[in-house]
């Protein structure tokens, strides 16, 4: 999946994925700067399939990780699967979550 361009629209409050020109799939959010709550994961229909939102996910979890600086909530059903799916990863959700 090395084609695909991930971004923080911060100002949509969304994470974004493309590939090549088309926009395949979205991860909104609400950050209060301490917690991001992921409240909607969605895959362009005609890109469903191919494992893009699971992507996305991932990539925003590491972003987060990465600044350190907030927690998770997963509001969203897929991201909570998500992090059942990837438990190495549940060390940034929110604990009351």
């Amino acid at each position: 999946m090395s084609e695909l361009r991930f971004s923080n629209e911060p100002d949509a409050s969304r994470y974004t994925l493309h590939r090549g020109d088309d926009l395949v799939s979205i991860l909104d959010y609400r950050d209060d700067g301490r917690t991001v709550a992921m409240t909607r994961a969605y895959t362009v229909p005609t890109f469903r399939g191919h494992g893009y939102a699971g992507e996305l996910v991932g990539r925003a979890v590491a972003e987060l990780e990465s600044s350190g600086d907030r927690k998770i909530i997963p509001v969203c059903w897929y991201v909570a699967d998500w992090f059942d799916e990837n438990p190495s990863h549940r060390g940034i959700l929110n604990p009351r979550a």
